[in-house]
């Protein structure tokens, strides 16, 4: 969605985090792909794991669903969204109620862990968005551009127990 895709510039990258396993024990084993040590200290990991891609999946939701009738004060907004991803999509929102566009479609996430701590998980996404374009109001589509594959970092922390999107950096279309 280009409106959104030409705020994302704005918007604060997440921090890539890396993590390690010490293997001099003799029980040692690698961690699997896409988890650090850190989320394999953590007493629940696959609860927070699946917590945090829950949350930003829902995320992706409420931006789809508020894209169709772009309202920056849209409450949906922050459901699961503060900081930097907040003010992202209120930014990209904004400039489509300028432009008098709406979003139609769906955009379809497969993100995967680049790390994970008890507090934070960095998500690595190339999200298809080759479906979810923009519309004039008169229902034509706002270009010809063609929607595509975007790469899309994203910090989810938990604040007491919620967990919500707060950095984003989506790159533009064909950069996955």
């Amino acid at each position: 969605m280009s409106a959104l895709l030409a705020g994302a510039s704005a918007a604060i990258a997440g921090l890539l985090l890396a993590g390690c396993a010490d293997d001099k024990s003799p029980d040692a084993r690698p961690l699997p792909k896409g988890k650090s040590a850190e989320m394999a200290a953590s007493s629940r990991p696959d609860m927070e794991q699946a917590e945090a891609l829950a949350a930003y999946r829902s995320w992706w939701r409420d931006l789809a669903a508020v894209s169709a009738t772009p309202d920056p004060a849209s409450p949906r907004l922050n459901d699961h969204a503060m900081g930097g991803a907040l003010e992202l999509m209120k930014h990209g929102l904004e400039t489509a109620q300028k432009q008098m566009v709406v979003a139609r479609g769906t955009p379809r996430p497969n993100p995967e862990i680049s790390s994970a701590s008890r507090d934070m998980v960095v998500i690595r996404d190339c999200v298809d968005g080759t479906d979810w374009l923009q519309y004039k109001q008169n229902g034509e589509l706002k270009n010809d551009v063609p929607g595509g594959h975007f790469k899309v970092d994203a910090s989810v922390r938990r604040v007491d127990s919620t967990w919500k999107v707060s950095d984003l950096y989506m790159h533009e279309a064909g950069s996955c």
